[in-house]
């Protein structure tokens, strides 16, 4: 990459979360930024859906680290209270157990303390150790591989990355999820509740390094938050800051191609036209810029080739009743986790008795439904687009979840049901551009994967970066805002901003 490139102005293609905090990170470095989007609606995969009275999240519900994106607001001089509220949680989950026994998850370490005394054989200070050993592991890998592109060779010689390597061990890197968690942990229900958080990045926890449970770190060392009036508050409270930090928007507007003469990128190809620039960030992703806006470039076949993440089916359900023991987050187990992932990585179809997540907005924020009744966001893993019959496997899944629904609140709660809408993996490629619908890019099965997501720049075109879940450091809100972060300070760096 050349040194002290020219362009006063920056082109965002995508307005994904960290398209946004890209452009607004960027015009507080002083570039005039340009964002454009496809779709009507921005937010890329933090989308909303109202139906009949009710409204529906329908990208990521469990929000971590809201510390970076009120530093999007800090670095323009504003006051983010003015703009989004968020609610720490007290009780973070409620996790249900095919043995019909629960386990709810605390914010407060004492009242966790106390519920697996009450819940559980297991010594608390198990699970303490297990959450002590998380919080190792993002102090090391946080200076070293979140914050910092792995792909420039400067940022290899410095203290915190000589830190980092010394302490290599500590990140766990060489076992897997599951291996770590069944050894510390005596109650299956516990070892359940601490491999779920792959599903968290679409991996596989019997495939995935247990350096992965930094994201157990984020929910319950750090806390987790419910933003009032919903996650798409977020992207409305970007969007306002955005527009008065004068990033211009551009929304319903396609790009067509990432125009590149040479070795140096030099604008965009849109539906209104082109827009020249030496600087533009890619939020699409990874996949989909290569296939349809670099066309004719060389690709970089061994990272695209990786395996992808698993995808989801997500039923959105209006009910016609409110139900006490549905709290904001909850799971339903199933009996055989293994089962499981087995049938999604490996061939490549859904379980029949697969672990159920339920999101009640409504329960934290009541008018997200009508009086007396319930909104729910009902998930379950899924593998990525690969020609299956989804019509099937949607109707097989549907069956699935309101039985183990209608177990948990003890009533046919199909029957309850007034509203509905589904998500597969197709239809969920076609709304957000996730390649075979596959929402967080490249699995994090194996001990190298975090080496081989693409990098925050082009190594073969000047002036091209690229942030999101589908590039350095990996998917999931916290991670697509340092992602956006590292590209932006890539700018800075080689523009002299």
């Amino acid at each position: 990459m050349g040194k002290g490139l020219k362009s006063s102005t920056c082109l965002v293609i995508g307005s994904g979360i960290a398209g946004l905090a890209a452009a607004i990170r960027l015009s507080s470095m002083g570039m005039h930024v340009k964002l454009f989007e496809a779709n009507s609606t921005l937010g890329g995969k933090i989308a909303e859906k109202k139906l009949a009275g009710y409204r529906f999240d329908i990208g990521p519900s469990v929000l971590t680290k809201p510390d970076y994106i009120m530093e999007l607001f800090l670095i323009h001089g504003k006051n983010p209270d003015n703009y989004i509220q968020f609610e720490k949680l007290d009780r973070l989950f409620n996790f249900y157990f095919p043995d019909g026994t629960t386990i709810n998850s605390f914010a407060d370490p004492a009242r966790m303390e106390q519920e697996i005394r009450e819940k559980s054989d297991e010594p608390v200070g198990n699970v303490s150790r297990v959450l002590n050993d998380s919080k190792k592991i993002y102090r090391v890998t946080r200076e070293v591989f979140l914050e910092r592109s792995l792909h420039k060779t400067k940022n290899y010689f410095n203290w915190p990355t000589l830190r980092g390597v010394l302490q290599f061990n500590r990140v766990r890197a060489f076992q897997t999820m599951h291996s770590y968690n069944s050894k510390r942990l005596n109650d299956k229900r516990l070892v359940q509740i601490f491999d779920r958080y792959a599903s968290y990045i679409g991996s596989n926890p019997f495939e995935a390094p247990a350096t992965l449970n930094i994201i157990n770190h984020f929910e319950i060392n750090e806390g987790a938050y419910f933003p009032v009036g919903g996650m798409y508050k977020i992207v409305e409270a970007l969007v306002k800051l955005a527009g008065e930090c004068g990033v211009e928007i551009f929304s319903g507007v396609a790009v067509k191609e990432i125009i590149v003469e040479g070795k140096k990128v030099k604008g965009i190809q849109t539906s209104d036209g082109f827009k020249e620039s030496a600087c533009v960030i890619c939020n699409a992703d990874i996949h989909l810029a290569y296939e349809k806006l670099l066309p004719g470039k060389i690709k970089p076949e061994f990272i695209l080739s990786q395996p992808r993440s698993s995808s989801v089916i997500v039923f959105l359900w209006g009910i016609n009743k409110k139900f006490p023991q549905i709290g904001l987050h909850n799971t339903c187990f199933g009996e055989n986790d293994r089962e499981e992932y087995d049938a999604i990585f490996n061939r490549k179809t859904i379980s029949e008795d697969p672990n159920v997540y339920f999101y009640n907005s409504s329960s934290n924020y009541s008018a997200d439904a009508p009086q007396g009744k319930s909104n729910l966001f009902a998930m379950i893993s899924a593998p990525y687009e690969d020609g299956q019959n989804w019509e099937d496997l949607v109707s097989l899944a549907r069956t699935v979840v309101i039985k183990k629904l209608s177990t948990l609140v003890g009533e046919d709660i199909g029957k309850l049901i007034e509203v509905e809408e589904v998500l597969n993996p197709k239809t969920i490629e076609s709304h957000t551009g996730s390649w075979k619908g596959s929402v967080y890019g490249n699995s994090s099965n194996g001990m190298f994967s975090a080496f081989l997501r693409h990098p925050n720049f082009s190594k073969r075109i000047e002036g091209l970066y690229f942030c999101g879940g589908s590039v350095h450091p990996g998917s999931g809100i916290p991670l697509c805002l340092l992602s956006a972060k590292i590209a932006a300070d890539l700018i800075k760096g080689d523009f002299k901003l």
